[in-house]
């Protein structure tokens, strides 16, 4: 379904993304960065935590050195309670997910993965690649969620279009 330079790619923006998300949230006082914004996960910063919480929950499916979050995907929203704590764990993720992806084969993409989904309270088995398209296409559109949250909030949204990723991102 999907090959290593994909992931690599993929790996690549959605650090390019995150790096600029990381600067722009620095900029907003705390009451505009937790205003409740009508998103699925409230907030710009509910949001944030949302996409932390989900690339843990893949990456924890992917990797044996990555700790599934304590936290369930209702509490996703509040699974960093300070800005600080949230940009270096993001940080930190962003580095991991990058290392996975230099690491992988594209035998690493093929078969399949199993685990119990909270979310939905049942064993589920999916292609791994499925999968691993799966976590950069959520990561992505919470991302369209918090750009337009971020204009109502009268920011300037980061650049998003894939084609202008910098060569050294």
């Amino acid at each position: 379904m999907i090959q290593k330079d994909y992931v690599l790619l993929m790996a690549r923006y959605n650090a390019w993304q995150n790096s600029q998300l990381r600067r722009t949230v620095q900029q907003m006082d705390e009451v505009e960065l937790h205003k409740d914004r009508v998103g699925f996960f409230g907030s710009i910063f509910g949001t944030l935590n949302h996409i932390l919480w989900g690339d843990m929950m893949w990456m924890s499916r992917f990797c044996s050195d990555v700790a599934k979050p304590e936290a369930s995907i209702a509490e996703s929203r509040d699974f960093r309670a300070t800005r600080g704590e949230w940009d270096a764990d993001r940080f930190r993720l962003d580095g991991r997910i990058r290392i996975w992806a230099e690491t992988l084969s594209n035998m690493n993409l093929q078969g399949n993965l199993s685990w119990f989904s909270g979310a939905i309270e049942e064993d589920v088995t999916r292609p791994v690649g499925l999968c691993v398209a799966h976590m950069f296409n959520h990561q992505t559109h919470h991302r369209g969620q918090i750009s337009q949250m971020l204009s109502a909030a009268g920011m300037t949204p980061p650049v998003s279009d894939l084609f202008l990723l910098p060569k050294d991102a």
